[in-house]
């Protein structure tokens, strides 16, 4: 690819994801939440409680993350934190009843705005789009698996492992 195509197809997917996330944001704060604690709530929603750990290999979000962001949902009352059954050592995190009811208006609204974005299109199907931005996501994420034996590299996150179990049960991703 010659510097011209790269510069557009780079230039193409930072727009639309510096775009994407404004929208996100501006769907989410009325429930106020960001886009990272979404993942976390329909993470918890999906798969129940999960240990700390396990809601950063299920995100792709470093662990000091998922402390600060458990820390906030847990004050806004949308999760809580409680002891393992089977390991009083291990502290799960689960949705609160507060989260629980949510849950329905959060997923409402990360709805319409898919609906939002993708009503514009005139030239590109649905179907077709969400094939290619699935297929560029598993694309990256072969680049990141690649990248974390240079150590000359700087670690990237890891995406969410949603996308490829999505994908690997024909379901379409959730989205970002």
């Amino acid at each position: 690819m010659d510097f011209e195509q790269a510069d557009i197809l780079n230039e193409a997917i930072r727009a639309v994801g510096v775009r994407h996330r404004a929208l996100a944001i501006a769907a989410l704060a009325p429930f106020g939440i960001h886009p990272g604690h979404k993942l976390l709530l329909f993470e918890l929603d999906d798969g129940g409680p999960h240990t700390q750990a396990a809601l950063a290999a299920a995100t792709g979000f470093e662990p000091p993350t998922i402390t600060l962001s458990v820390r906030q949902l847990e004050s806004a009352g949308l999760v809580v934190r409680r002891s393992d059954p089977g390991d009083r050592r291990t502290t799960l995190v689960e949705l609160s009843d507060a989260g629980r009811a949510l849950m329905p208006k959060l997923r409402a609204a990360w709805s319409e705005l898919a609906d939002e974005i993708v009503a514009g299109l005139t030239a590109t199907p649905l179907e077709q789009l969400v094939d290619a931005l699935s297929d560029l996501a598993a694309s990256l994420d072969t680049l990141h698996e690649h990248s974390r034996d240079d150590p000359a590299r700087e670690p990237a996150p890891a995406l969410p492992r949603d996308i490829a179990r999505r994908r690997a049960a024909g379901r379409r991703p959730r989205g970002s």
